[in-house]
């Protein structure tokens, strides 16, 4: 799992341009919107392209969205979960 989240940092800091930014400047469990990285829905729309791009996963719901982007740990664990079915 460590791999998995390493490599959504990666590719998270590639499509949403976060200069300067490594992946240990990401905190797992930090919230991705407000307090935590900052992201907008503008940063959800290019991380859903990441997702379909990168791994094939396509967002079923809204509400499914906002649970799988509140951290970089549960949308790795979307992920996870998602190429097993």
């Amino acid at each position: 799992m460590q791999e998995l989240i390493k490599e959504l940092k990666l590719h998270m800091i590639e499509a949403l341009n976060l200069e300067g930014m490594t992946p240990e400047d990401i905190d797992d469990n930090a919230p991705l919107f407000g307090d935590g990285l900052g992201l907008d829905s503008i940063d959800v729309l290019e991380l859903i392209v990441v997702l379909e791009k990168n791994y094939g996963i396509k967002l079923s719901s809204p509400q499914e969205g906002k649970k799988v982007f509140s951290s970089v740990a549960a949308l790795a664990q979307f992920v996870s979960t998602a190429r097993t079915k």
